[in-house]
C-alpha cells in the first residue's frame, strides 16, 4: 500500500534536509539501497512529463538499483527533476498488481490470463460496435499503434481516445488551425537563446523543471532574459520572474487580442513577414476548425476594441503591462519564445486562444529562428508521439490523417491489407462523449457497453467524476476492463483488471514535446503475471480471429498482427513465451513508421533510434547514408522539405498556399463564473513531487514525504475572512460535488483574491467530483481550469 504519514506539510527543517538531499541528488545520481558493484547501465526516457529527459538505469540482481540523468542526452544534459531520480522506485510498491482479476459475486478474484482473454473476446462478439479502448499519452508508439489498428482496422468502429484529450486537444487545433499540421515548429534550443520568454498560464518551474532550468541557468550566468508571468496564481515560476501579470480566468483571449492591436495600430507588425507568409482567417462556425478567409483590413477592425483599457477590464492587468508585452513582440531584435501547457488547452476557447498565440507571433515575425517562437509543451511522456503522431483519437488514422477523408481511408486500408470499407468514416466518441455514453443506460442510448482503459486513471482524472464514471456503478450491462499496475480508483471499479508491465520492464518508444522520438529496451521483469500491454491486445486479437472473427482477418484472410521473424516464419508472439521471440516493438513501429510521410513528420528508423537519445523529425537520410534529424520546421536550411529559395514555407497551409493564418477569435465569457452562492474560481492542476493521479510517485516514500496530501491553496485575504489557517480542513463545493481538504495559506502558490487552487493527485480527496466538464466546441477538451465554487471550513454551515 502507499506509505502514511502522520502530518500534513514538512516543517521547515524537513524542507531544508530535503533541499540539501536534492542538490546532492542533482550532481551523483540517486542509488536504491546498497547497490551491488558492476550495475548495467542503460538509456531510457523518463516515464513521466513530455519533456522527454533522458535517464541511465542502472540493473543489478533483476532490480533497478540506480537512476543518473545521461550526460549524453541533450534535453537534459545529465540533469534530472527530483520525480526523474525517483523513477526508478516507481516499479516496487508493495501493493503491484500481478495476476488478472474478475469481478465475481462483487469482489475482484484472481483469474488465469487465458479466462481473461476469453471475457473480452466474449464482450467484444456480443458487441464489437459497444467496445472502446481508452488510454493515454503515457501508450508507448507500438501500444497505442496496435490498439488503433485493433478498434479501426479489427472492429470498425473507432471508439478509441486516449486521456490527451484532456490535456492536449486545443494544442493540437491550434497548430492545425494555424499551420495546417500539428506539434511544434520549434523545439528546446530555443530556450537557449530567447531574450523573452512568457509563461502563458503554466509553471514551469515545477511541471517541466529541466526545461525551466535552462532559463534559470542563463539569468544566473548573467544572461539577459526577460521573463513574463502570466496566470491566475503565483507560483514557483512567478518567484524567477520579472514581470507579474495576474489576469482574471480566461482574461487570455484578451490579452493577445490586445497585443495584436498594439502591434497593428502603433507600427510593430512585421509587414514583410505577414505579406509574404501569412494569410487571415475568421470563424464562422463555432465547431469549425478552418473556419472562412478573412483580409487584413476585417481583422484590424476586429481588433478595433481591443485597446490596453478594454482590456484590462476584461482580463484585470494594467494598461500599461500590456503595453509593455506588445512593445516586446514590436521589437525585432529580441527573440521570443512563449511557452504554454493546461492553462491554454484545458480551457473551453482552447482553440481559440492557442491559435491567438501562434498569431501574434506571425503577426511580429517572431518565428522561425533560433530563440524565436510559440512552444506547446505536453504533460506526458508520449502525448505527442503517440496520441497525436499515431492519432489515437477517434476522428484520426496515423500520420495526420481522419476518418473523414475517403483518400486517406483508402490509404490506411491499401497499407494494413484491408479490405475496402473496413474502416468507418464516422468518427467515434471522444472522451467526454465515451465515458457520458458508458455511463448512460443502454435504453436510453448509452451505446457504450464495454470500455477497456490502459495506461490511465479516468476513475480520478475524468471531470464531473460523478456524472462521467461513478454512474456506471449503477449499469450492470456495463464492463470496464482496466490494465494497470497498481490499485487505482480505476481499478475498483473495474470488472476485468489486467496487470502490465510498467517502463523498462517493456520494450518501449516515447514522443516528446519538441519531435523527438526515444527509444528502450527491457531491461527488468515484470513481477508475477504482469505482462506488457501489447501483448495483451495482440493475444485478445487473436482469441477472436482464432474464433472467425472476421475483423482480425486481413483481406487475404491472414492474421491482422501477423508477425514475422527475419526469415520470414510466423512468429506466434500472441503466446507469452513467444512474445519476446522478435522485437515486437521493432516490428510496429516499422509499419508505422511509413505512415509518418505523407505529413512530412517522417520519424527515424528503429536502428537509429537504438543508436541515438531521440532524434526530432522530419528525420531524412542524407547521400551519405547518415539520418539528418530537424530543429525548426517550415524553416530553409533546417527543414529538408521547404523548397530552395522559400526562406520560410509553411507547406501543408490550409489556404493551399503555403501561408500560415492568423486568426481572430473574440473575447468570450467562461461557461460558468462566480455569483453568490458560488463566489469562488476553482483551478486544479499539478505539483513538483507528484505525477497526475500519484498512483505511481504516491509509492515512492520520499516523494509522498515531501507532498502527502492533496490542499486547497486560499488567498490570505480570503483565508482570513473564512476563518481558516494552514492545516485546517475546508470544504470545496461546486454545482456539481464537493470534497474536503485542508487548506494551505501563504505557501508555494498563491492565488489571487476570489479564486482557489487543488491538485489532483491525491485519490483520497478527488477534487474531479466538482469539476466542470464543458469543453471546447472545436477540440472537445474540456476546462479544469475555472469554475464556480464555494468555500467554508469543515463543520461550518453555508459557503463562502
Amino acid at each position: 500500500m502507499k506509505p502514511n504519514t502522520d502530518g500534513f506539510f514538512p516543517d521547515r527543517r524537513e524542507l531544508l534536509v530535503g533541499s540539501a538531499a536534492a542538490a546532492v541528488t542533482m550532481s551523483s545520481g540517486t542509488v536504491f539501497g546498497a547497490a551491488p558493484d558492476g550495475l548495467t547501465w542503460q538509456k531510457a526516457p523518463c516515464r513521466f512529463c513530455g519533456t522527454g529527459c533522458h535517464v541511465l538505469v542502472g540493473v543489478g540482481d533483476g532490480r533497478i538499483q540506480g537512476i543518473r540523468g545521461d550526460p549524453k542526452a541533450e534535453v537534459n544534459k545529465g540533469l534530472l527533476c527530483v520525480k526523474g531520480y525517483h523513477v526508478g522506485e516507481i516499479l516496487y510498491g508493495e501493493d503491484r498488481l500481478t495476476k488478472p482479476l474478475l469481478r465475481k459475486n462483487g469482489e475482484l478474484v484472481e483469474i488465469s490470463w487465458e479466462e481473461a482473454l476469453d471475457v473480452i473476446a466474449d464482450r467484444i462478439e456480443a458487441d464489437p460496435a459497444g467496445f472502446a479502448i481508452y488510454g493515454s499519452g503515457q501508450w508507448t508508439i507500438p501500444e497505442g499503434y496496435i490498439c488503433q489498428k485493433f478498434i479501426k482496422g479489427g472492429l470498425s468502429n473507432n471508439h478509441i481516445d486516449p486521456n490527451a484529450r484532456l490535456c492536449m486537444a486545443s494544442a493540437v487545433t491550434g497548430f492545425l488551425g494555424t499551420y495546417g499540421v500539428d506539434e511544434p515548429a520549434s523545439c528546446y534550443d530555443d530556450l537557449d537563446k530567447a531574450d523573452v520568454v512568457i509563461t502563458w498560464g503554466n509553471n514551469p518551474a515545477e511541471m517541466h523543471p529541466i526545461l525551466f532550468s535552462r532559463i534559470v541557468d542563463r539569468k544566473q550566468r548573467g544572461d539577459h532574459v526577460e521573463l513574463f508571468d502570466i496566470g491566475t496564481r503565483r507560483t514557483r515560476t512567478t518567484d524567477f520572474a520579472d514581470h507579474f501579470l495576474p489576469m482574471r480566468p480566461q482574461g487570455d483571449l484578451a490579452i493577445a487580442n490586445g497585443i495584436a492591436h498594439l502591434l497593428i495600430e502603433e507600427g510593430g507588425m512585421d509587414k514583410e513577414f505577414v505579406e509574404a507568409h501569412c494569410a487571415f482567417r475568421k470563424n464562422t462556425d463555432p465547431v469549425s476548425l478552418f473556419g472562412a478567409p478573412s483580409n487584413f483590413e476585417e481583422y484590424r477592425q476586429a481588433l478595433a476594441e481591443y485597446t490596453p483599457e478594454r482590456v484590462e477590464e476584461l482580463s484585470g492587468i494594467p494598461a500599461a503591462d500590456i503595453r509593455l508585452l506588445a512593445s516586446r513582440f514590436a521589437d525585432p531584435k529580441l527573440r521570443i519564445v512563449s511557452l504554454w501547457c493546461m492553462g491554454m488547452n484545458q480551457h473551453t476557447r482552447g482553440t481559440a486562444i492557442n491559435t491567438l498565440v501562434h498569431g501574434i507571433h506571425l503577426l511580429s515575425g517572431h518565428f522561425g529562428k533560433p530563440g524565436d517562437g510559440p512552444t506547446s509543451l505536453t504533460g506526458q511522456p508520449s502525448a505527442c508521439g503517440t496520441a497525436r503522431e499515431v492519432g489515437t483519437l477517434a476522428h484520426a488514422l496515423p500520420g495526420g490523417r481522419i476518418v473523414k477523408k475517403p483518400e486517406h481511408r483508402a490509404q490506411v486500408e491499401e497499407h494494413w491489407n484491408l479490405p475496402e470499407g473496413r474502416i468507418n468514416p464516422k468518427p467515434g466518441y471522444h472522451t467526454v462523449k465515451m465515458w457520458e455514453s458508458f455511463c448512460t443506460p443502454t435504453d436510453q442510448g448509452g451505446d457504450i457497453s464495454t470500455i477497456w482503459v490502459q495506461v490511465t486513471n479516468p476513475g480520478q482524472s475524468l471531470p464531473n467524476n460523478n456524472k462521467l464514471f461513478r454512474a456506471k456503478n449503477e449499469l450492470k450491462d456495463k464492463f470496464l476492463i482496466v490494465s494497470d499496475v497498481y490499485p487505482t480508483e480505476t481499478t475498483r471499479q473495474a470488472d476485468l483488471v489486467l496487470p502490465s508491465a510498467l517502463w523498462v520492464e517493456k520494450n518501449g518508444i516515447f514522443g516528446n514535446s519538441e519531435r523527438r522520438t526515444q527509444q528502450w529496451f527491457r531491461m527488468v521483469m515484470p513481477p508475477g503475471e504482469a505482462r506488457d500491454d501489447v501483448w495483451q491486445v495482440l493475444a485478445v486479437a487473436r482469441r477472436l480471429f482464432d474464433r472467425g472473427f472476421e475483423g482480425m482477418k486481413d483481406k487475404d484472410g491472414m492474421f491482422l498482427f501477423d508477425i514475422r521473424d527475419d526469415a520470414g516464419n510466423e512468429v506466434p508472439a500472441w503466446e507469452w513465451e513467444h512474445f519476446y521471440d522478435v522485437n515486437v516493438d521493432e516490428a510496429l513501429y516499422e509499419e508505422y513508421r511509413p505512415m509518418t510521410f505523407m505529413k512530412h513528420k517522417n520519424v527515424a528508423p528503429y536502428s537509429e533510434l537504438v543508436r541515438s537519445r531521440g532524434m526530432r523529425w522530419p528525420v531524412v537520410q542524407r547521400r551519405d547514408g547518415s539520418w539528418q534529424e530537424t530543429r525548426w520546421r517550415f524553416v530553409e536550411g533546417e527543414d529538408p522539405f521547404v523548397a530552395e529559395g522559400k526562406g520560410v514555407q509553411f507547406y501543408h497551409s490550409t489556404s493551399k498556399d503555403d501561408r500560415a493564418q492568423i486568426w481572430f477569435h473574440p473575447y468570450e465569457d467562461p461557461p460558468e463564473v462566480p455569483d453568490g452562492e458560488y463566489p469562488f474560481w476553482l483551478s486544479t492542476g499539478r505539483v513538483l513531487e507528484q505525477w497526475h493521479t500519484g498512483s505511481m510517485t504516491d509509492r515512492v516514500p520520499d516523494l509522498h514525504r515531501a507532498m502527502p496530501s492533496g490542499y486547497v491553496e486560499i488567498h490570505p485575504d480570503d483565508a482570513e475572512e473564512l476563518g481558516v489557517a494552514t492545516g485546517d480542513p475546508v470544504v470545496v463545493e461546486t454545482r456539481r460535488g464537493s470534497v474536503t481538504l485542508p487548506a494551505w495559506v501563504g505557501g508555494r502558490g498563491v492565488p489571487t483574491k476570489g479564486a482557489i487552487f487543488v491538485p489532483f493527485f491525491d485519490e483520497t480527496k478527488l477534487v474531479n467530483l466538482a469539476t466542470l466538464d464543458a469543453i471546447d466546441p472545436i477540440s472537445k477538451q474540456p476546462d479544469f481550469k475555472k469554475c464556480a465554487a464555494s468555500v467554508r471550513k469543515a463543520g461550518a454551515q453555508g459557503g463562502v
